[in-house]
């Protein structure tokens, strides 16, 4: 997703769907991310990898383009995929550095893509319920930081 001018090779020895807004990157499929749905079946896809691009997408305390947009990753992955991302950490200088920049993606927003979190939260802490939005799940499965920077982090969900 967002695939812009970068090259993954370890990634592209596998069939890829590259996915951008801009056309002039020669992605398989030129598209907005703000645009729901995405134009893929359910259960396409076994991963899906957004680098730098979340960030870029929404604004800060749209939640229902949100949950809008897990509900999407969730639809498209098939059970068990690998939703794969990277954002600049909240101390990064490119945080709002970049003029595209629309939200910070926060490590607490995991905790909104997990129902677990609702079942054991709701009612009991500040979390707000938004089950009435978000019909996803997915499992935190790991989270790195880039170094030596740590300017971003990387974090792995599973799709349950």
């Amino acid at each position: 997703m967002g695939c812009g001018r970068r090259k993954f090779p370890e990634l592209e020895k596998n069939e890829v769907t590259r996915l951008d807004i801009d056309e002039n990157v020669n992605p398989d499929i030129v598209w907005d991310l703000n645009l729901h749905p995405l134009p893929f079946k359910d259960k396409e896809f076994d991963q899906v990898h957004a680098y730098d691009v979340l960030e870029h997408l929404g604004s800060q305390g749209d939640y229902r383009f949100f949950f809008s947009e897990f509900n999407e990753y969730h639809r498209i992955l098939k059970d068990d995929g690998l939703f794969i991302a990277s954002t600049p950490g909240e101390e990064s200088k490119w945080l709002f550095g970049d003029p595209g920049h629309t939200r910070v993606f926060s490590k607490q927003y995991i905790t909104y893509l997990d129902q677990r979190s609702y079942e054991q939260q709701s009612g009991i802490t500040q979390m707000t319920d938004y089950r009435h939005l978000y019909k996803g799940d997915f499992r935190l499965q790991s989270i790195m930081y880039q170094e030596p920077t740590s300017d971003s982090w990387v974090f792995v969900l599973r799709k349950v």
